[in-house]
């Protein structure tokens, strides 16, 4: 038997929502402060992916200027309508997360052709709450679904989700919204809902238990799109915590004691449904993996999938019979359909740039980021510090093993101690590593690296002096926890700068009230007149 190996998107991809389209299977997740928004990954097999691109791509559809570390996309909801034979995505961001309020904004946009990517112009819809979703009844009308929070006090713990007609001939919401659920179970923090229609009733399935170890994925049912719905007695279907719990507003989300080690996959929560062309049923949820004993995930969320089974009485299982996530599920009675091995260097000849790369809160843009002027090269223009949420000159990709090796070579001439270009690992602005080439009045031209963590800098070796002029090859080593910084000036023979450092400081759990997960990069820093000019001649990321 042929099985599926989760995660099935490894490294930050969290919040799936999958969807068919004739032989086509494809998964939109979060991307939060990231530019582009909202990864879009293709698939024919549910166990072979690739990134085809992503959906919003200049800041008419997203502007994330000065938002806060994982604010931005949530939850990305895709759908398609058989009928019409389009692409809908409804996308929230999320400007603002207090303990009171969520300032958020959710988007419509469409395309008739997802693997060209070319999306409608963004349509507003509302802004009671985040988690939106679209559903396409077969009587051709079309609702929203969403998250909605009472910020009042005494009834912050009133989470809800709501549904309200959408008017496509109008692109606008009609009526008024009606409370469907507030949620299935004592988990609390639902979420992430979706319907789908089956046999003739309807059925709502969320994401309870908040985003941390007590995720789970419940379902409630209908006879009526606006319900009344009723909860599976077997609530939850899917969750990676054994044992069931009462959460409120006041608890946090994490919860690293509901750790199951149990379970192949930690977190499972937030899920979707497909139906293969052949008749089976798979869920896409969200997962993590936990370095241990720390129970940090530095990869962040990710995407995992479980094989499901309808009941003679009408409720979805897991089709092992249990509702713990696991670490692998049959594969679907489909032709496998392996992608091509993606090369592990950019080398950035012909001004390509490759989808895996993004950069914080903008696009990335010829005037920061050349790929022309210099043949072959990637010239990044020194901006701000990369503590900055503005203008950051970086171009970075997710993690995606637990081991893996980076390199870049650089050319840079720095003048004074403002100028840094080199390599950083880098989860957040607030928590990073960077090794970079910069300037000294006693040394000139040397290497240098910090730490940024907990409103700290701390200097991670003492400057070390290079050839003026010479170009300077960086890498990072990451192997489980570990994180080896280390320099070359001839590319063959690497210099550690200093015992290995943690590499689980880049998480989740480390920084809490996070989403996202770690990235390995390049950038470029003038701290003066923001001219300078880095040259980085290729970019290796591989993982062993």
């Amino acid at each position: 038997m042929k099985m599926i190996q989760n995660p099935i998107l490894r490294g930050f991809n969290p919040d799936p929502a999958i969807v068919r389209a004739g032989d086509d299977y494809f998964i939109a997740v979060s991307s939060f402060e990231w530019f582009p928004g909202v990864p879009i990954y293709h698939s024919r097999d549910l166990m072979n992916w690739r990134l085809i691109g992503h959906a919003l791509k200049t800041k008419e559809y997203l502007d994330l200027t000065g938002e806060e570390p994982s604010k931005g996309v949530w939850a990305p909801a895709l759908s398609y309508n058989e009928k019409e034979k389009r692409f809908y995505l409804i996308y929230s961001n999320v400007h603002c997360q207090n303990p009171w309020f969520f300032d958020v904004d959710n988007y419509l946009i469409w395309t008739d052709d997802i693997m060209k990517g070319e999306w409608s112009k963004p349509v507003y819809l509302n802004s009671s709450g985040f988690d939106p979703s679209l559903f396409h009844d077969d009587d051709g009308r079309k609702w929203l679904i969403n998250k909605d929070r009472d910020f009042r006090p005494g009834r912050m713990d009133d989470r809800s989700i709501v549904i309200q007609e959408f008017d496509s001939e109008t692109n606008t919401l009609i009526g008024e919204p009606t409370i469907i659920s507030k949620g299935a179970t004592k988990r609390g923090f639902v979420e992430g809902a979706h319907i789908y229609k089956y046999n003739g009733m309807y059925y709502l399935i969320a994401a309870e238990g908040g985003t941390g170890y007590g995720h789970c994925v419940t379902i409630c049912r209908s006879k009526s799109v606006t319900g009344p719905y009723e909860p599976d007695p077997k609530n939850p279907i899917l969750t990676s915590a054994a044992w069931e719990f009462e959460a409120s507003e006041a608890s946090p989300y994490m919860m690293p004691e509901l750790c199951n080690p149990e379970a192949g996959v930690q977190k499972a929560g937030h899920g979707s449904l497909v139906e293969t062309q052949n008749g089976e049923f798979y869920m896409a949820h969200l997962c993590a993996r936990p370095i241990l004993p720390q129970r940090r995930c530095y990869l962040g969320r990710e995407t995992a999938i479980q094989k499901m089974v309808w009941t003679d009485d009408g409720w979805l299982r897991m089709a092992d019979g249990s509702n713990i996530a696991k670490a692998s599920c049959p594969a679907p009675d489909l032709p496998e359909h392996p992608f091509p091995a993606e090369n592990p260097v950019s080398d950035f000849d012909g001004g390509y740039l490759s989808p895996h790369f993004c950069a914080p809160r903008e696009p990335i843009t010829p005037d920061w980021a050349d790929l022309t002027s210099r043949e072959g090269y990637l010239r990044l223009r020194g901006r701000e510090s990369l503590t900055s949420r503005y203008n950051v000159s970086l171009v970075a990709r997710r993690v995606t093993s637990f081991k893996g090796k980076v390199v870049t070579k650089l050319e840079f001439s720095p003048e004074r101690y403002h100028h840094m270009a080199g390599l950083t690992v880098y989860y957040n602005c607030y928590n990073h590593y960077a090794l970079y080439k910069t300037y000294d009045e006693e040394l000139g031209e040397c290497i240098a690296a910090y730490l940024y963590s907990e409103n700290t800098l701390s200097q991670l070796c003492v400057p070390i002096k290079v050839p003026e002029g010479s170009p300077v090859w960086f890498r990072a080593d990451i192997d489980g926890s570990s994180l080896t910084l280390s320099y070359s000036l001839d590319g063959e023979e690497y210099k550690p700068i200093s015992l290995p450092f943690d590499m689980t400081l880049l998480a989740d759990e480390y920084d809490t009230q996070m989403f996202t997960g770690s990235f390995v990069g390049m950038f470029a820093s003038d701290l003066h007149t923001r001219s300078v000019w880095a040259d980085f001649d290729y970019f290796e990321y591989e993982e062993l």
